[in-house]
């Protein structure tokens, strides 16, 4: 099967311009479609799947280059908008890259700086356009699911695995340190499996002791221990047919895991103080923020009930590192918090932003949304900025790498900040502009103009 050719859409009113443009691309292993105005590309957007959008800002009619974008945009991630413009604005370019514009460019316009860019567009959406493929192949929808959500090479590597595992019997062991999403993926998977009708149920095996954490599990019968007033059924037999995630499984008793490991091989659960057995059809998925290897050989986690809880393993990062999702991560949770609470903010400062992906999140994503929600909260302005981070946050050496954040609450100019972070993510990526272009949430377009504009 041959593969699937790129479409790009190439929109201006002035019929020379587009067909010129449309002509200059004809060299890319792509089909340029020239449009003349802004109601016909809106239809073709509507009606087809286009790839990369090349578009005049300024359109005859009532339809212009940022009214393209919105639509384009409301197709996800599949389509990338390029704006070209001789009214450039700092203003008018910062609101087209914060609606979701891949990049912009001024007239006049470098013919081999065009192909290049739209090169580079169309290889982001027909990334985007093949993830979407396995997907409905596989019968999913996005797997995407509040906080784990993600467009990190490694967040897609884990998606991708989990895709195939979800619609299958077969037990997870999800491991990633604290707030890293583990619960939230588990739910993600149980939705996106046969048993989504059924009930899903956590538990969390630290803190509880045995006797407890057995209670719950399997169940018990009046009068097997003190305060067992009526018959009670377990975890298991709820979640029947359905799902159960042992959360923090690596601090389960030893005890314990060999009356778990006993009830997972054979199926049959017998509540505490009775000895009528259950049959019971339960999908397990394990989470740990242990390294249960090393409590295998320290002899504090069975070796044989490590080997039934992972039948797929998947680790999840922690946030620092996968830089690149913060963006993302901050525009879903602070949309989430804006509709929770009702704010009319209408989004997040480059200066804020920049701050929030250079900061280390020891608390990860837990850590990223209370921080979202608490700043939505506080904000009186119609954007959040530098000075609603929290003060435990903002006061951190790790923030912006040491002190641009600080800096920019005692009056340290912003364009300061921003050369800052630009140097400092060049140094993290080791001069890859491209890497660094995307942990900044900004196109390589304005980060080469950046990096000359500051002399770097």
């Amino acid at each position: 099967m041959s593969e699937r050719k790129s479409v790009i859409l190439v929109v201006d009113d002035e019929r020379d311009h587009a067909d010129g443009i449309a002509e200059s691309l004809e060299k890319l292993p792509a089909k340029p479609l020239a449009i003349y105005n802004g109601k016909d590309a809106v239809e073709i957007l509507r009606s087809q799947q286009i790839d990369v959008v090349v578009t005049d800002l300024k359109l005859g009619g009532d339809i212009d280059g940022l009214a393209i974008l919105e639509e384009a945009k409301k197709h996800g991630d599949r389509t990338e908008v390029i704006l070209i413009t001789a009214y450039a604005t700092i203003d008018t370019c910062k609101e087209a890259i914060k609606r979701g514009a891949y990049d912009y460019l001024v007239k006049p316009i470098d013919i081999d700086q065009l192909r290049t860019l739209v090169r580079q567009a169309c290889r982001k959406a027909s990334s985007a356009y093949s993830r979407q493929t396995r997907s409905d192949d596989l019968g999913q929808e996005d797997f995407v699911f509040e906080g784990v959500r993600g467009t990190s090479p490694i967040m897609q590597g884990i998606f991708e695995v989990l895709q195939r595992v979800a619609p299958t019997n077969i037990s997870v062991l999800i491991e990633g340190r604290s707030g890293t999403g583990k619960e939230l993926l588990a739910r993600a998977i149980h939705n996106k499996s046969p048993r989504r009708d059924k009930s899903f149920r956590p538990i969390n095996c630290a803190g509880l002791t045995e006797t407890l954490l057995e209670s719950e599990l399997f169940g018990h019968v009046k009068g097997a221990f003190t305060g067992a007033t009526t018959d009670r059924k377990g975890l298991f037999q709820i979640a029947d047919k359905g799902t159960l995630l042992l959360d923090e499984i690596g601090d389960m008793p030893l005890n314990m895991q060999a009356k778990l490991l006993r009830v997972i091989e054979d199926g049959v659960v017998i509540p505490v103080g009775s000895n009528k057995a259950t049959v019971v059809d339960v999908r397990i998925i394990s989470a740990t923020n242990h390294d249960l290897t090393r409590l295998i050989e320290e002899k504090r986690f069975r070796q044989d009930l490590y080997f039934r809880i992972k039948g797929v393993n998947v680790s999840l990062p922690a946030l620092r590192d996968r830089p690149e999702d913060i963006p993302a991560l901050t525009e879903y949770f602070l949309k989430e918090a804006t509709t929770e609470i009702g704010s009319k903010l209408t989004g997040i400062t480059d200066a804020a932003m920049t701050a929030l992906v250079n900061y280390d999140w020891p608390g990860n994503i837990r850590q990223l949304r209370n921080c979202i929600r608490t700043m939505v909260v506080m904000c009186d302005r119609d954007e959040l900025d530098v000075a609603d981070i929290p003060p435990e946050i903002a006061q951190r050496p790790q923030l912006a790498a040491g002190s641009r954040a600080a800096g920019a609450l005692a009056g340290v100019p912003l364009n300061e900040l921003e050369k800052q972070a630009i140097i400092d993510t060049l140094a993290k990526t080791q001069g890859n502009r491209e890497k660094a272009a995307k942990i900044l949430g900004i196109g390589e377009r304005t980060l080469y103009r950046k990096i000359k504009e500051y002399n770097l």
